[in-house]
């Protein structure tokens, strides 16, 4: 699991399935390239001039964290996912990345083959080992 992949949202682009499909692969919301989706370039969060201008690089040191956008988001892939951003980003804030991405990789692991699992599906891309996080 890429430390690089983790989104100034908190979300982790090793789990999304445009990162995780074999064709038009997204490279994840920190890489700045061409080939990156759409909507991942004209991310609000992503291109938010806090937190581009912030140390850490993530939405936790913006003064008005958590907006309305991140807190949109965050509603969105706690119902559908199972995943909170603003989770993702206190962790990271109190724990540190390094600490987080440990964590995640263990989470969001195959207990059947051990490949990453995707966030947006049920199945295991590898193995079709159907999952519930």
């Amino acid at each position: 699991m890429e430390k690089a992949l983790i989104a100034p949202c908190g979300m982790n682009c090793n789990l999304c399935y445009a990162y995780q499909r074999e064709k038009n692969r997204c490279t994840g919301c920190n890489i700045d390239i061409a080939t990156m989706p759409n909507s991942c370039q004209k991310c609000i969060i992503r291109n938010c001039e806090h937190v581009i201008n912030s140390k850490s690089g993530f939405c936790y040191e913006c003064k008005k964290y958590p907006c309305r956008r991140l807190n949109d988001l965050d509603k969105r892939y706690r119902t559908k996912y199972s995943m909170s951003m603003l989770e993702n980003l206190q962790s990271i804030k109190v724990k540190g990345l390094d600490e987080f991405v440990k964590n995640e990789a263990e989470r969001w692991k195959c207990p059947q083959c051990g490949n990453i699992v995707c966030v947006h599906r049920k199945v295991c891309s590898k193995c079709s080992f159907v999952y519930r996080i």
